[in-house]
Formats: C-alpha cells, structure tokens, sequence
C-alpha cells in the first residue's frame, strides 16, 4: 500500500497488516462481511479491503477519530469499503447491523476494563450466525507478560492513561464465555502480540 501523505499514519498498523491478512486470508473464508472496532487510521481497513475485494470491510471509531479515518476511506473509492460507522462501544445499544466477522486491533488495551466489558456485552447482537470475533494485540496470561517489550509497552499505557493497559487472556476469554462465544483459536503473532478467535456456534451458547 502506498503511504498517502496528509493521513494519518500508524507504524504498527504497517508493521501487522501483512502477518495479520495472512491469518485473515484462512479465518475469513466464506465470510461476506466484516465490521472493524476502532478502525483508527484506517490503514488496515484499506489493506484488507483492498487484498480481500469479495469481503465487505466495515470498519468504524468513536467521533473523534472519525473524520481522518473517513478521509482514507473516501479517498480510496473501493466498492467494498462504505464509509465508515460512527461506534462508542460505551453507547449501547450500537447503531449497526449484523456481520459475518467482527474484527478488532490494538483497541483493548487502549479502552478501559468497563469499556471492554461493554463491548463484549453487546457483541453477539452484531453477529450473524457462526460469525466470529478476532481481537490483535498484547495479551498476559496467567498475570505475566509474555515479552519484557509488553511489560514496558504496559508502563508507558498507563502513565499515559491510568486505565488503558494490557489485558488478561482468561479475563478476555471468560467475558467471551459470558456473551455465549467459544474461543477457537489462540494464535501467536509476531512482536509479541496473539490473534484471538472465537465463534459463535450454537454449540457454544448455554
């Protein structure tokens, strides 16, 4: 992709696109329609779109983010990347539909612990039958981090915002229980960061 000047630009977001649409290219068979939570520079949104064109990317962020991450998207005209959704995951119930996959990168560690709770409470009404949930990033598991780089990363998260950090995976996997999802996939990614995937089968809810 090439890197239009006057947008926004996130390194990391070049960094992951590539491993994460290798994943993507598997998960998503089938899979018409995807909405993106905190959709941010939309750097990913117009790869994915852009390397996946039989899928529709919806990708989405809260108000403020939403003019530049607009920008990209307008800019690019591709037929399967409409405009992107105003979405708070602190506003429920959200204004959207429901999607085949629903996609999100480098945003729980961002929100606060409440914020995360809500999101997984209003999922599964956005989620068609046997749609999945993938979530990219930094994750603990048992209380540590897995790299020395995440516990730093965690440092700097938090003095920037007491109540942004990097999250439990059993925390994380049990709200997914909660909201009637099933944890199909725990993939290691490169940099320290693992891709989550869970599904909601019918198998999966109580």
């Amino acid at each position: 992709m090439t890197i239009e000047s006057g947008f926004p630009f996130s390194q990391a977001c070049e960094n992951n696109k590539d491993p994460i649409l290798e994943q993507l290219k598997t998960l998503l068979t089938g899979c018409r329609s995807v909405l993106e939570i905190g959709g941010g520079t939309g750097q990913h949104a117009l790869y994915f779109a852009q390397s996946l064109p039989d899928l529709t990317w919806h990708s989405s962020d809260v108000a403020s983010n939403l003019d530049s991450l607009a920008r990209r998207i307008v800019h690019a005209s591709l037929e399967n990347l409409p405009k992107p959704i105003r979405l708070d995951v602190d506003h429920r119930p959200w204004a959207c539909g429901r999607y085949d996959a629903v996609f999100t990168a480098n945003s729980l560690h961002i929100m606060s612990e409440n914020s995360v709770e809500n999101l997984f409470v209003e999922i599964p009404d956005h989620m068609n039958a046997q749609a999945q949930l993938l979530a990219y990033g930094p994750f603990k598991y048992g209380g540590a981090f897995t790299a020395t780089s995440n516990a730093s990363f965690d440092q700097w998260l938090k003095e920037r915002n007491p109540l942004s950090g990097i999250r439990d995976f059993e925390w994380i996997n049990a709200l997914a229980q909660r909201a009637g999802l099933r944890l199909k996939q725990d993939l290691s990614m490169p940099a320290n960061n693992q891709l989550l995937v869970w599904d909601n089968h019918s198998s999966a809810r109580s």
